[in-house]
């Protein structure tokens, strides 16, 4: 298979930080409508590899192919307008904005400082706020203000805020970090329901979930691939045992 096969193909990307490989030699393929989910170890380089998808990160070598697109050679714009959405650890969403707003400020139209001067909120907005904010369990919060929503619905919202402006690679990192073990299903069930048409990339440390929500799990160790496959596949592979069990 080719690289344009895949909705992104990573080859031989390579970042060093003062002669360390963060990012060594890794080369990663993720299929149209696949939740991929990268596991390692602190330090395996995991955030790192989102950061040079997203163009945070500048790399030192290799290629990242998103459909027919270099994204080495693009700025961090120009990559959220090709289609790839990106949702750190901490969630970012304006606190003092009602969830509907949150959901609003992001909708595509209202990019840029004269696309929020002239933006009507139009029955366009409100249809697509409404459907993102049922996929996100806060169809019934849109008035609440952000800051008052508890930690999951937060990253909920900031879920719904990449998926409102419709890309084609969402990127989480560590989702569910800090939730309850009913929001941590709710997140999942979420996840499932968003990838119909979409592919998304997910850094987890919590090994049960990333069992339940992923197509194929990549293993990380020292920014190199150590393992790749069926979550049932990677636990069982005796390198991963040794690092990632074996402590």
């Amino acid at each position: 298979m080719k690289a344009n096969d895949f909705v992104l193909a990573v080859e031989g990307l390579t970042v060093s930080f003062d002669g360390f490989k963060a990012v060594n030699d890794l080369s990663l393929y993720v299929d149209e409508g696949e939740i991929r989910v990268i596991i390692g170890p602190n330090g395996a380089g995991k955030t790192t590899v989102l950061d040079l998808i997203c163009g945070r990160t500048k790399s030192t070598s290799g290629s990242i192919k998103f459909r027919d697109k270099e994204l080495t050679k693009m700025s961090e714009h120009q990559i959220v307008h090709a289609g790839v959405g990106r949702k750190f650890q901490n969630p970012s969403i304006y606190e003092d904005l009602t969830v509907f707003e949150n959901l609003e400020l992001s909708y595509p139209k209202g990019r840029g400082v004269f696309g929020a001067l002239f933006f009507k909120r139009d029955q366009d907005v409100i249809n697509q706020v409404q459907a993102i904010s049922e996929s996100i369990f806060l169809e019934n919060l849109l008035d609440k203000p952000a800051g008052l929503l508890s930690h999951g619905q937060k990253q909920w919202l900031e879920i719904g805020m990449l998926l409102i402006q419709d890309p084609d690679l969402l990127m989480l990192d560590e989702p569910v970090a800090g939730m309850s073990v009913a929001e941590r299903r709710k997140t999942a069930e979420l996840l499932k329901r968003i990838t119909k048409g979409r592919s998304v990339v997910v850094i987890e440390h919590d090994m049960q979930f990333a069992e339940e929500i992923a197509d194929r799990v990549t293993v990380l160790h020292q920014g190199k691939v150590l393992s790749e496959g069926s979550m049932e596949r990677v636990q069982n592979d005796p390198k991963v045992i040794e690092v990632y069990l074996g402590h």
